[in-house]
């Protein structure tokens, strides 16, 4: 793995937390904005287990992400990542990324309707602006 493309991919993923989280739902792609926590490139997000989209990985578990581009032009670099998705139970990362932004669905890192959903990447593709050829990561 180049530790160029690494650094490109972790400064993304650690700079633009809100991104979309994309799943299949009836045969068909359903996506959504998320927030987005990272440790390394493994990324997490949180939700409720009461969602769509748990029904959606209990299904089928493959994802594609989108993150970066902060919309102030075509030059942002942005990724988007494949990966596939399983229930994360620990509490100490339930802790850890539980937080302020999220308590209007979770109340509380407490809440037993907290889910935290981790993302095991396949690949990254990093695209340094909307018109360049995206470097690739394979996991």
């Amino acid at each position: 793995m180049s530790e160029d493309l690494k650094n490109k991919l972790l400064e993304v993923v650690q700079n633009h937390k809100v991104g979309t989280l994309a799943t299949i739902s009836q045969n068909k792609p359903f996506s959504r904005f998320m927030l987005f926590f990272n440790e390394d490139l493994v990324l997490y997000t949180a939700t409720n287990k009461d969602t769509h989209k748990v029904e959606d990985i209990n299904t089928n578990p493959n994802v594609h992400i989108l993150l970066g581009n902060d919309c102030n032009g075509w030059d942002d670099p942005y990724v988007e990542v494949e990966g596939t998705v399983m229930v994360e139970e620990s509490k100490e990362l339930k802790e850890k990324f539980w937080n302020e932004h999220l308590k209007n669905w979770i109340p509380s890192a407490d809440d037993p309707n907290y889910m935290l959903l981790k993302i095991s990447p396949s690949s990254y593709r990093y695209f340094e602006k909307s018109s360049s050829e995206p470097e690739i990561l394979s996991l």
